[in-house]
C-alpha cells in the first residue's frame, strides 16, 4: 500500500462528502471501513464518533491521536475536481485533512507495530465546530480501558508555510463560551412609552455596560474578548419593544478570568432587571476550556519535530489565538500537545479557515502523518523505560 497516496484519496473523498456537526454518520462509516482495512478494532461513540485501538500486546503507555471530522455550513467556491457535493456544506476548517492524517498515521504505525511498546488509540471526534464533541467522546469512555496517558492532535494552518510545523508552548487557544439573552419588556404604543417597559432601552444599556467588563474589570495583561454578534427584536417603528434577543461569545486564556466574566454578565443582567423593571432569560454555554499545552510533551514534540522536519522547518509559535478548540477537554484528563501543520504553498492555499475558498497543499499531509507516527513511536519507547 502506498500510504501517501491513500492519505490524499481519503482526504478528497471526505472533502467531497462533508457533514455538519452531529450529522457525521456517513463520515463515521467511512472511517470504520478504513480502520477495517488496517485491521484495527474500533467502536462507535457519541453516535457519530469512532475510536480505534491498536494493541501491541506489550506493556506500556497508551497514546491517543485525535482528529475532528465535522464540516461547516459554507458553500464551497473552489474550482477543484473533489469539490463538495453537498450544497451549503464544506470542510472549510480542514477537518478532512485531520481525518486523513490520523488514518495515515495509523497505517504507518500498523507497518511498524512490532516496534511499538504500548497501545495507540485513534479518536475521530464529531462536533468540534459547535463544541461538545470532545466532552461527549470522553463521557462515552474513549479515554478508558485502557486509560489514555498522552494525547496528541494537529490542525492544518494556512499561516505556516507548507513543509513546516508549528509548536506552541503553554496557552495556545482561548476558551469558547456562548450565551443567549432574552430581555423581556412590556409592549405599548410608541406615543405612550410610560405604559410599556422598553426592551430596546434596557438592551442598549446592557450592550454598552457589558463592554466595560474587559476594559475595567480584567487585568490588561490578560487577553479577553466579549463579542455581541447578533441582536434582534422589535415589531414596528411606533411600538414599545417587548422582547430583544442578544447572542454573544466570551473568549479568554485564563480560567479565573473566564469565571469572572460570566459572573459579571449575570450581575449586570440582575441590575438591569431592577433598574428597568423588566425580566430576562440567560442561557450560558461553557463550550470549551482554554487550550494549554503540557510543557513536557511540547518539549518532546519539539525534539521529534526538529529530528523529522529539520530545525529550520520548525516554527515556535509565540502568540496564542483567541479562537477555540475543544481538544482542550482532553488536556484536562491527559498530558498532551496540539500542533499546527503548515499547508500554505501558494495563493490558493493561503485562504484562512472558515473561508469558502479554503484549501491546503496536500503534499504536507503524508509528512504530517509520518511525523505523528514517528513521535508516537518515540513517546511509547521513552515511557517504557
Amino acid at each position: 500500500m502506498n500510504i501517501a497516496q491513500e492519505i490524499i484519496r481519503i482526504r478528497r473523498a471526505i472533502h467531497q462528502n462533508p457533514e455538519l456537526s452531529r450529522q457525521e454518520y456517513q463520515t463515521a462509516k467511512f472511517i470504520e471501513g478504513e480502520l477495517d482495512k488496517l485491521h484495527i478494532p474500533h467502536k462507535r461513540v457519541a453516535k457519530t464518533g469512532v475510536v480505534g485501538i491498536l494493541k501491541t500486546g506489550k506493556a506500556g503507555k497508551t497514546i491517543a491521536l485525535r482528529a475532528d471530522i465535522d464540516a461547516l455550513p459554507i458553500q464551497e467556491e473552489n474550482n477543484i475536481s473533489y469539490k463538495s457535493k453537498n450544497a451549503g456544506i464544506m470542510h472549510a476548517c480542514g477537518h478532512d485533512n485531520h481525518l486523513a492524517i490520523v488514518l495515515g498515521a495509523a497505517a504507518y504505525l500498523v507497518q511498524n507495530k512490532k516496534d511499538l511498546q504500548g497501545n495507540v488509540k485513534f479518536i475521530f471526534q464529531p462536533s468540534e465546530e459547535i463544541s461538545g464533541g470532545a466532552k461527549a467522546v470522553l463521557k462515552a469512555g474513549a479515554f478508558k480501558n485502557p486509560k489514555v496517558d498522552i494525547v496528541l492532535g494537529a490542525h492544518v494552518s494556512p499561516r505556516i508555510k507548507s513543509g513546516k510545523i508549528g509548536i506552541k508552548f503553554g496557552a495556545m487557544m482561548a476558551s469558547v463560551d456562548r450565551f443567549h439573552i432574552e430581555i423581556l419588556g412590556f409592549m405599548a404604543h410608541g406615543a405612550h412609552p410610560h405604559l410599556g417597559k422598553d426592551a430596546i432601552t434596557a438592551a442598549a444599556e446592557f450592550i454598552l455596560s457589558v463592554q466595560t467588563i474587559v476594559s475595567r474589570e480584567i487585568d490588561p495583561l490578560q487577553p479577553a474578548v466579549i463579542t455581541l454578534g447578533k441582536i434582534s427584536g422589535g415589531d414596528s417603528y411606533n411600538i414599545i419593544c417587548k422582547n430583544i434577543s442578544i447572542d454573544g461569545t466570551v473568549r479568554t486564556l485564563n480560567s479565573e478570568v473566564r469565571k469572572h466574566i460570566k459572573a459579571a454578565i449575570i450581575k449586570r443582567l440582575k441590575s438591569l432587571a431592577l433598574a428597568h423593571d423588566i425580566k430576562y432569560k440567560l442561557d450560558y454555554f461553557d463550550n470549551a476550556k482554554p487550550l494549554i499545552n503540557n510543557q513536557k510533551i511540547a518539549d518532546f514534540c519539539l525534539k521529534t519535530a526538529q529530528e523529522f522536519y529539520g530545525k529550520n522547518n520548525v516554527i515556535i509559535i509565540e502568540k496564542p489565538v483567541m479562537g477555540g478548540e475543544d481538544f482542550s477537554e482532553y488536556l484536562e484528563v491527559a498530558e498532551g500537545n496540539f500542533l499546527n501543520i503548515g499547508t500554505n504553498k501558494n495563493k490558493q492555499t493561503a485562504y484562512p479557515h472558515h473561508n469558502s475558498k479554503f484549501n491546503v497543499d496536500e503534499d504536507a499531509l503524508p509528512k504530517a502523518a509520518q511525523y505523528l507516527a514517528y513521535t508516537i513511536q518515540k513517546l511509547l519507547k521513552e515511557r517504557c523505560r
